[in-house]
């Protein structure tokens, strides 16, 4: 039997067992997460991340809201290279899209409706301009770094072998 994240598994045994999961501690998130306890902090401080809830000591309690946010912070950061403040900014739009879906869901006046539809699309649009600016970055870089591959390699060919 092969060692397990006593916090993940504590998670997917709740899942099975198809009731809410217990509110980790802020180091079994962390385990859970692969982030440090201080990288949990942090968040918090940037707004990027609020804990579930508090114990009755005033520990943090961390759901698996809380552990799916923390997943999509490390890969924004790690897929897009993102940093903080723009995955701030990704996620309050994130949030967003979750609010006007709701408030999508609940309505049934049309007017009200295409007032959320078009809200939608601009932050859409938004966040669709942010990503492609990053995209475009990391398109140049790689871009220049194929140049300097190329030249290398040319440079490699001129030589002669040893």
């Amino acid at each position: 039997m092969t060692s397990r994240d006593p916090a993940v598994a504590l998670l997917e045994a709740a899942a099975q067992a198809d009731v809410p999961p217990p509110a980790l501690r802020i180091g079994e998130a962390a385990l859970a997460t692969g982030v440090s306890e201080r990288t949990l902090r942090y968040y918090e401080e940037l707004g990027l991340l609020a804990p579930a809830g508090h114990s009755p000591g005033g520990t943090r309690r961390y759901g698996e809201i809380q552990l799916a946010r923390v997943r999509r912070i490390r890969e924004l950061q790690e897929l897009l290279g993102l940093n903080l403040d723009e995955i701030k900014s990704i996620l309050s739009g994130e949030d967003r899209f979750d609010a006007l879906r709701s408030a999508w869901e609940r309505s049934e006046d049309p007017g009200e409706r295409r007032a959320i539809v078009l809200e939608y699309l601009e932050l859409a649009r938004g966040l669709h301009d942010r990503v492609a600016a990053k995209f475009g970055e990391i398109t140049r870089f790689l871009s220049t770094l194929e140049g300097k591959i190329e030249r290398c390699e040319s440079l490699l060919a001129e030589m002669p072998e040893r």
